[in-house]
């Protein structure tokens, strides 16, 4: 399975702001710590407050804070929210499909529970578990932020 780069801006900024879980955090700061666009980043941070996750503030001192608790932020959530594909290979979805083995072949139960099994891993781990609580994933980054 390979995850959108919608998907991957959304989580670097979920994670960005649990690293910095008391602080305001612009979209610019991600943006220049990560490297990544900041249109990218504004179209994903307005999504995820939307769906709840980030707490949003317009205007000159405004930016991003997480809603909920890094603790309670399921990584499986957050993926099954901002993916929107279900059509992992052709065959999953019935309208388009035009594999001439559907319905017969067994690579299509294989592979879904292959992704149902990859989602489950996900929905184990929250984002408190993507950075951890002592503080090194930040100076880690803060690190490479130095030595780049």
């Amino acid at each position: 399975m390979r995850l959108t780069s919608y998907t991957n801006y959304s989580m670097r900024i979920l994670m960005y702001c649990a690293m910095h879980v008391d602080e305001i955090v612009t979209m610019a700061d991600v943006s220049r710590d990560f490297d990544i666009s900041r249109a990218h980043l504004l179209k994903a941070a307005r999504r995820l407050g939307q769906l709840g996750y980030l707490q949003t503030t317009r205007g000159r001192s405004g930016g991003v804070r997480l809603a909920i608790s890094p603790g309670e932020i399921s990584v499986g959530e957050v993926v099954r929210a901002l993916e929107t594909s279900d059509d992992f290979v052709e065959c999953f979805n019935p309208e388009t499909n035009t594999c001439r083995l559907a319905g017969t072949c067994r690579l299509t139960g294989m592979l879904r529970g292959a992704l149902e099994a990859f989602y489950r891993e996900l929905d184990k781990k929250t984002l408190a578990d993507l950075v951890g609580c002592d503080g090194k994933l930040r100076e880690d980054l803060i690190t490479a932020l130095e030595v780049g």
